[in-house]
């Protein structure tokens, strides 16, 4: 069936693989791996009156020469891992707007607030800040990321740090970008309204420059708006990119990317004494409007060089460089005290200036030695990191002239809230003057990565394959606390191995079962500091056990379950000797299912289950208490059916069930249901309109925190309209 507005892509497995040469194209064709299909496909669109895109199929795989989260050109049926794919396609018909949507309809991820200013998954009930890519290279700054320039999203499950090095403890998200399409012309756009106040315009212009390069210009303007007072703020971004091709055998991908955000920080509501939501609460918004905000400004440059020295050995080679600017302030509620109707306020600004630079490079070779098939994958890279980071804690002159904390005062639970520009109202009536002028850190880190890795996928037979690799990190981190002039440094190096045996008892079912490892340095995500005066520390480890099925039920249509556990060993100094260590362990376990593709050829369907268990521990063992933010059952489907050529239909369905705010189980966001749905129609054959209702049922709801007093207020009922065009 033909989709006109959307780009060309190809069903492989459980996901939707997307391919440059081929991106963009006047219409979309859902392409299994297979000559005759391609032949059908074309068919298809020629009967559509387009000129539909020739595709050519070798082997088993149809490889484009885009870096993507695997690195090699192993079918997603051979990958002895869980991952999701999220297309572009995808994107719009589901009408998401954040990398937080895509994951709500991820099977065994789940978001965590970030405090109002980041993206922040929780892979497996692992939480990450940090364990973000683009096109494979490093993207571990906190800010939101748009998907305005997106071909695709591919979310990976488990332990990663073989291809991807330290972190990755539960899973990543990898963002492949539209790349220059050599020898078309073309433009399109995306135009979206909400209901509740946002809206924002995507554009996308591709031209030819000859017959071997291609410009192709990506730009946002996002306005952000949403259902709580006080909350706006605005996202541009613009994204240019030049693809050159030097003969038939070797791309240059070069990209530039600038973006500019500022938004109003919201970081919810508290709970009451019995560490339920504060229901009463959900129209209030916490802060003042002149210090809850979020700036940030990037400049990133990418280049990549790709080179074929045949048709089985490949190489690769990527360098970024980033230089970001991030500041954010608030104030935020700490504590409310249900019989006075009073909540606690705290507050910090947080200044972040960062430099990294990355160069990566790959080899894959694809050979037979004695009738044995290999996938051989060699890589290394250099990472080099600047990080500045300084924090001021508030102070309010009232707390200070009562001798209490500086940093935390006391409002009546009341809308509007009482704090405007500085100033607010207490409690018990007297006005307060606050500003952030309590240095809380001052820190300058400078890291240093040298990583290694070898991984061979090796065909013993047809029915048979074996995955092995090992990565080698040497971490170093300096850290120079401008506070007190005190130096600290720390390196690790380690090695993390990767086994996988897949059995194929048929070509369109895989067994597979796998072993990985990762680690987290004590520096964490974001390298502020060492933990002094701890920097003995050695790193956190984490380990993957995963089995697995994988089954093509059709061309288009896959089925995809695995059980896992992840273990979690953490050095702490003993309490009774701070000279000896303590490892503390802790295991998450867990199930995950999904069903992928087009059951026909008018019908889509995407649905995931999982079900995840996992329990803290303390020195003295388990503690009874389970994992914060760790649902243990999780569903999401969702449906589209194109009832003639020109209507569509979307009906989807997430659902969490209840779990903790905080570690100590004390806060509880309750379980909930949500139903969304679309309706689209094309208008001609290059625009398309589209309606998005979001949460039909207007579901009051909780979808995550930050503490057991910052709750998200999830948005009521509300629709968004968007037209699409392609010219």
């Amino acid at each position: 069936m033909i989709l006109p507005l959307a780009r060309t892509t190809l069903m492989v497995g459980a996901a939707v693989i997307a391919f440059p040469a081929l991106a963009e194209a006047p219409a979309e064709t859902a392409v299994p791996a297979g000559s005759a299909a391609a032949e059908a496909a074309a068919g298809a669109a020629d009967a559509a009156g387009a000129e539909g895109p020739t595709i050519v199929v070798t082997g088993d795989v149809l490889y484009a020469n885009q870096i993507n989260a695997t690195k090699t050109p192993t079918p997603i049926i051979d990958v002895p891992q869980s991952l999701s794919i999220t297309t572009a396609d995808q994107i719009i018909r589901q009408g998401f707007d954040s990398v937080a949507d895509i994951v709500l309809y991820t099977p065994g991820v789940t978001n965590s607030q970030g405090e109002g200013h980041r993206d922040s998954v929780v892979f497996r009930g692992v939480r990450s800040t940090a364990d973000f890519f683009v096109d494979g290279v490093r993207d571990d700054v906190e800010y939101y990321r748009g998907l305005y320039n997106l071909e695709q999203v591919e979310i990976l499950r488990g332990p990663n740090a073989l291809l991807f090095g330290r972190g990755g403890t539960g899973g990543v998200l990898n963002r492949v970008t539209k790349k220059g399409v050599v020898g078309e012309t073309f433009a399109g756009f995306r135009a979206s309204a909400g209901s509740i106040g946002a809206y924002d315009i995507w554009g996308d212009l591709n031209v030819a420059l000859g017959s071997s390069a291609a410009l192709r210009i990506n730009a946002a303007y996002e306005h952000l708006g949403n259902h709580r007072d006080l909350f706006d703020g605005e996202q541009i971004s613009i994204n240019p990119t030049l693809r050159v091709e030097l003969g038939s055998r070797t791309i240059i991908d070069l990209s530039y990317e600038y973006l500019d955000h500022e938004r109003f920080i919201d970081r919810g509501i508290p709970t009451d004494d019995n560490g339920d939501p504060v229901r009463a609460l959900q129209r209030i918004t916490f802060a003042d409007p002149d210090n809850n905000y979020a700036t940030f400004e990037a400049h990133v440059l990418r280049g990549t060089l790709q080179h074929s020295f045949s048709d089985s050995f490949k190489a690769n080679l990527t360098a970024a460089y980033g230089d970001y600017d991030k500041t954010y302030a608030n104030y935020f509620p700490v504590g409310y005290n249900p019989a006075a109707n009073v909540v606690a306020m705290d507050g910090y600004i947080d200044n972040n200036q960062r430099k990294n630079l990355i160069l990566s490079g790959n080899l894959v070779g694809e050979f037979d030695t004695g009738g044995i098939g290999h996938t051989l994958i060699v890589g290394g890279e250099f990472i080099d990191t600047s990080n500045d980071n300084d924090r001021f804690n508030a102070v309010f002159d009232t707390a200070v002239a009562d001798g209490r904390r500086a940093d935390v005062e006391f409002f009546s639970a009341v809308r509007p809230f009482p704090m405007r520009g500085g100033v607010g109202t207490l409690a018990d009536g007297r006005t307060t003057r606050f500003a952030f002028t309590s240095l809380n850190d001052d820190t300058e880190a400078d890291l240093t990565v040298f990583s290694a890795y070898i991984q061979d996928e090796v065909k013993i037979a047809e029915w048979l394959r074996v995955v092995l690799g090992a990565r080698f990190d040497s971490f170093e981190i300096t850290v120079l606390d401008n506070r007190n002039g005190v130096v600290r440094t720390r390196k690790d190096e380690e090695i993390t191995p990767r086994l996988g045996l897949i059995v194929k008892p048929q070509e369109n079912l895989s067994l597979y079962t796998s072993y990985s490892e990762t680690f987290l340095p004590r520096s964490g995500d974001q390298f502020a500091d060492i933990n002094p005066p701890n920097d003995a520390l050695d790193p956190d480890t984490f380990s993957n056990l995963e089995a697995g099925v994988k089954w093509d039920i059709r061309p288009g249509l896959a089925l995809t379950g695995a059980v896992f556990q992840i273990e979690q060993s953490s050095p702490q100094p003993a309490d009774n000797n701070p000279d000896t260590l303590d490892v503390i362990d802790s295991k998450i376990r867990g199930f995950e299912a999904q069903l992928q593709g087009q059951v026909t050829d008018w019908w889509f369907l995407s649905a995931g289950y999982s079900y995840l268990d996992g329990e803290q521990q303390s020195r003295t063992g388990p503690t009874g208490r389970r994992v914060r933010e760790l649902p243990e059952h999780m569903f999401s489907i969702w449906n589209n059916v194109q009832a003639t050529e020109k209507l569509g239909f979307g009906l989807g369905l997430t659902a969490q069930d209840e779990s903790f705010a905080d570690n100590g189980n004390t806060a509880t966001l309750p379980a909930y249901a949500r139903v969304d749905m679309a309706v689209s129609y094309e208008l001609n054959d290059n625009l398309r309109f589209q309606i998005n209702v979001e949460n039909l049922f207007d579901t009051l709801y909780f979808p995550n925190a930050h503490s057991a007093d910052e709750l998200t207020v999830a948005p009521p009922l509300n629709a968004r309209f968007t037209i699409t065009g392609r010219f």
